[in-house]
Order: C-alpha cells, then sequence, then structure tokens
C-alpha cells in the first residue's frame, strides 16, 4: 500500500509544480513532454513486467521497479534543464510501470475469493485517494520548498516501501531455464509507443494527415503485426495469443478498455466546462471533481463486498450502466449550471467507476491459474492506459471538430467587423481552424480578456461559450456510446464464479467459468 500510495501520487502531484517548472528551468514548447514521457514508457512496460514476474518471481520485479523509481525521482530533483527533466521522468515511468501491476499481482498471489476482492477495492481507492490529495500536496511542497522537492519527497517513501517489500515478500525460484521473449519485447514496444505517440500529437503538434503521423501510425501497424507473429510462436510470450481466444480475458479487457475511454473524457472535459462557462477558478475546478474520487474510493471497497451476492457481470453492467447515466446527465450541463448539480453528477461517475474497476482484475485473476496471474493481472492496466490516451485523443478530436465547425460559422463573421489591432483578430481567425480550444481557454481566461478590445469582448464571448457547450455535449455523448458499448460487452463475459478460500488453505482453487 505504501509503494502504491507513493507511485499514484507522484502522477498527480508533478502536475501543480508545471508552471514553477516551466519558469526556472524554461521549455515551454517541451512541458507536455514531461507528462508524455512518463506515460509512453509506463505504458508500454505494464505487460514486460508482468511477464516477467511470472518467469523470475515478484519481489525482485517489484524491487527492481522501486529501485528505478527512487533513483529517477532523485535524478529528476536534480535536473539542471528541461530535456534532462523529461529524459529522468521516462526513467521514472519505467519505474512506475512495473510498480503499479505488482501490487494487485500480489494480491491475487496471497488472497483468493472475498479477501481479494476486499483488498482490490481498498487499493483501487489509493488511485482516488491520490487523485484527490495530489494536487494539495503538491501545492504545498512547491509553495514551502520548491518544485524539486515534488520528486525529492519520493526518496525516503521509496525507501521505506523498499526495505519492506525485499523483507516481506516471499521468495520465488524459476523452475527450469526461463526464457525471456527479447523480439517480443522489442516489437511491442515500437508499436506501442509509435501508436502512443500518434494519438498523443496528431491534431495538435501536427494535422493527423500528415507524414508524421502517418508514418507513426503505420510503423505502430507494422510493428503490432510482427509482435503478433512473434507472440504465437515464442516459447514464453509476453502477452500470449492464445489468451485472445479466452472469452473472458477479451470481453473483461475490452470493457476495461471502453471505461476508460469514458472515465478520462468525463476528467479531461469536465474541468474545461467548469472554467469556461461557469466561470469558477481552476482550483475550484478541482474540488468539483473531488466527489467523484471520493465516491470512487467508496464504491470500491464495497464492490468488493456485494460481488459475491450479485456477481461479477451483473455488478460490471450495473456500474457501466450507471456510468452511462452519468454521461447523460454531463449532456445537460448548460450556462446555469452550478458547483452543487455539477459535483452531483460526479458522485454518479465515481459511483459507476467503483462498482466496475476492482472487479475487472478480480475476474481475471480467477479466471486463470497462478503461473499465468502476472501477465493476465497487467493486461488489465494495460488495455485501460491505452483506453485513457485513444479517450482523450478521439473525444478532443471531436470537440476540436465541433469547435472549429460551430465558430466559422457564427464567430468568424463577428471578427470581420472588428477593427484588427496589430494582426490580434488575424490571429484570432487562425485559432478557429487550428486550435479552437486555446482559443476558449485564452478568451475565458481574465488576463487574457483584459489585453483585448472590448467590443470584439462583447460580441464574443456570448459565442464562444454557447459553442463550448454545444461541443462539449457532442463529447459527452460519445463518451456515453463508449460506456454504453462497455455495458453491453458484458453480456459476453459468461459467468464467474469467484473462488473462497478457508484459513489456512494454501492451494488456490481455480474459478469456475460457465
Amino acid at each position: 500500500m505504501i509503494a502504491m500510495l507513493f507511485g499514484a501520487l507522484d502522477q498527480t502531484i508533478v502536475g501543480t509544480a508545471m508552471p514553477r517548472i516551466v519558469g526556472e528551468l524554461g521549455g515551454l514548447g517541451l512541458m507536455a513532454w514531461l507528462t508524455t514521457a512518463y506515460m509512453l514508457t509506463s505504458t508500454v512496460v505494464v505487460p514486460i513486467a508482468g511477464k516477467l514476474a511470472d518467469l523470475i518471481g515478484r519481489k525482485v520485479v517489484y524491487v527492481t521497479g522501486l529501485v528505478i523509481f527512487i533513483a529517477a525521482s532523485a535524478l529528476c530533483g536534480m535536473a539542471q534543464g528541461m530535456t534532462e527533466l523529461i529524459i529522468f521522468r521516462a526513467l521514472q515511468g519505467i519505474g512506475g510501470g512495473i510498480m503499479m501491476p505488482m501490487a494487485m499481482i500480489i494480491i491475487g498471489d496471497i488472497f483468493t475469493g472475498k479477501e481479494r476482492a476486499k483488498w482490490q477495492g481498498v487499493f483501487g481507492g489509493l488511485f482516488g485517494l491520490s487523485s484527490v490529495i495530489g494536487p494539495q500536496v503538491g501545492g504545498w511542497l512547491v509553495d514551502s520548498l520548491n518544485w524539486r522537492w515534488v520528486f525529492y519527497i519520493n526518496l525516503p517513501v521509496g525507501v521505506l516501501a523498499t526495505i519492506l517489500i525485499a523483507m516481506a515478500l516471499p521468495k520465488h525460484k524459476a523452475e527450469g531455464k526461463v526464457v525471456f521473449d527479447i523480439p517480443g519485447m522489442a516489437t511491442m514496444i515500437v508499436g506501442v509507443v509509435s501508436l502512443l505517440l500518434a494519438l498523443t500529437f496528431g491534431g495538435t503538434n501536427y494535422a493527423w494527415g500528415s507524414w508524421q503521423i502517418i508514418g507513426l501510425f503505420a510503423l505502430a501497424v507494422v510493428s503490432l503485426t510482427a509482435f503478433i507473429r512473434i507472440e504465437s510462436r515464442a516459447a514464453e510470450p509476453i502477452l500470449p495469443i492464445r489468451l485472445f481466444s479466452n472469452r473472458v480475458f477479451t470481453s473483461i479487457n475490452a470493457v476495461g478498455f471502453l471505461m476508460a475511454v469514458g472515465m478520462f473524457g468525463a476528467i479531461m472535459f469536465v474541468p474545461l466546462f467548469m472554467q469556461g462557462i461557469v466561470g469558477v477558478s481552476a482550483s475550484a475546478s478541482g474540488t468539483v471533481m473531488t466527489p467523484l474520487m471520493i465516491s470512487m474510493i467508496i464504491t470500491s471497497i464495497v464492490g468488493g463486498q456485494i460481488v459475491y451476492k450479485i456477481g461479477v457481470r451483473v455488478q460490471i453492467m450495473v456500474g457501466m450502466i450507471i456510468m452511462a447515466g452519468g454521461f447523460i446527465f454531463l449532456t445537460q450541463l448548460g450556462m446555469n449550471t452550478t458547483k452543487l448539480g455539477a459535483s452531483g453528477i460526479m458522485v454518479v461517475l465515481g459511483v459507476g467507476m467503483g462498482l466496475v474497476m476492482p472487479i475487472l482484475t478480480l475476474a481475471l485473476q480467477d479466471s486463470f491459474p497462478k503461473s499465468e496471474l502476472g501477465v493476465v493481472t497487467s493486461s488489465s492496466q494495460f488495455f485501460r492506459s491505452i483506453g485513457g490516451t485513444f479517450g482523450m485523443t478521439i473525444l478532443g478530436a471531436i470537440m476540436n471538430h465541433q469547435s472549429t465547425k460551430l465558430l466559422t460559422q457564427d464567430l468568424e463573421p463577428v471578427l470581420t467587423k472588428v477593427p484588427d489591432q496589430s494582426g490580434m483578430i488575424a490571429g484570432l481567425t487562425e485559432k478557429i481552424h487550428t486550435d479552437p480550444q486555446s482559443l476558449y481557454s485564452m478568451l475565458l481566461s481574465p488576463e487574457a480578456v483584459a489585453k483585448l478590445p472590448k467590443e470584439f469582448v462583447d460580441l464574443a464571448s456570448p459565442i464562444l461559450k454557447s459553442s463550448m457547450v454545444t461541443a462539449l455535449h457532442s463529447v459527452f455523448w460519445l463518451g456515453f456510446a463508449f460506456v454504453l458499448l462497455g455495458a453491453v460487452m458484458t453480456l459476453l463475459i459468461g459467468r464467474i464464479k469467484l473462488t473462497e478460500r478457508k484459513k489456512g488453505e494454501k492451494k488456490m482453487q481455480e474459478a469456475t467459468i460457465h
């Protein structure tokens, strides 16, 4: 729990320190890479860590991940330039990507049945807790000390977690010759990184039709095709292709992917709505998201208990339907929405997520033998990470497309009537077609508005708000469609009977799948 909490906290704390980091190190144009570098390496290493945990044991993999994370945190704190910091963040992501699935794998080792469900709910709640307290801790560290302590704070906690895990976790001795699937690792890394880069920078840094994005997608297709061929023949594949013929494996991971698309859609766009339409501050919009995390924590813990009464398939379906209902409520957000009303919708979404998230991993672990626990557990997190990136990309593209269409129709004619001062209006017109989201952010910021002609602000502000509401409604409807599809996918899961273990029983019972 210590290791998982400090790993999860790091992802939320760093965001708070971004402005100070850029202020001291410069490199504003590289700021996005501080997040992207961590996301790329942490995502791609998850399935590799899961397989290595099955091959050479949990302890050695977990301790290695912790040591990498601690060392990289120290290097991040000592970085003297933005490029250095980005490289060290990528290294930190490798450590984080190893750590995250290991906790869930170890829960699968030492518990089965009701115990496992309870603890996975608690551990899932830790992620929600980190999202709530992370920004506050990050803000306190930056204000009281400096941004470097955002990374240094990992050192004492990480060392404590490493010592406890090294002492308490049983050793694992591999039986027979250990075979590493190097070609599989290489092709998967190239394929997944290419895909994530294309999804991250397509439509923002580069046009979707640019040679850079098309080239990345082509490289991803070639590499992942080679990966599939290699995995089908490998002695110890990183992600065995035969798993995809298992209905439980495929349907559970499909539900996780679709849930992540919707979840990141809500997390990404609701604060934009609150700041742009309701007019609250950035910190106040963060507090609107807090009920989502709190309700998710509570429901994760409760969901681990009630799953034995209502069953895996029913609970996942109910959770996805509740999430879908939350998205319908999001489509009703408007100019007169209050913070209380938005917070209520966040509670609905949090309840849905809390019912689903821990049960996905639980169902996978109880559906496969212990020898494959690492690879199936890490697959759940891997597909959710890919789903989150896909969600941010596709929903962001819809937001931009709808905004460009609406602003071209309603705002561009207005701009032609405003005197152009130093080419400002021409620049705003260009943003309509290239980056309408930045136009919203700029024109709905009090500091930016003060620099613009009053005549323009009076004419443009109502149009911008109306366009943003309509565009966000399109985004929320698409999120609803993905989550509803996830609810339909639960019908394919089948009936899973979760195992129970009496005290003192050592041999794990295998799940019965009908």
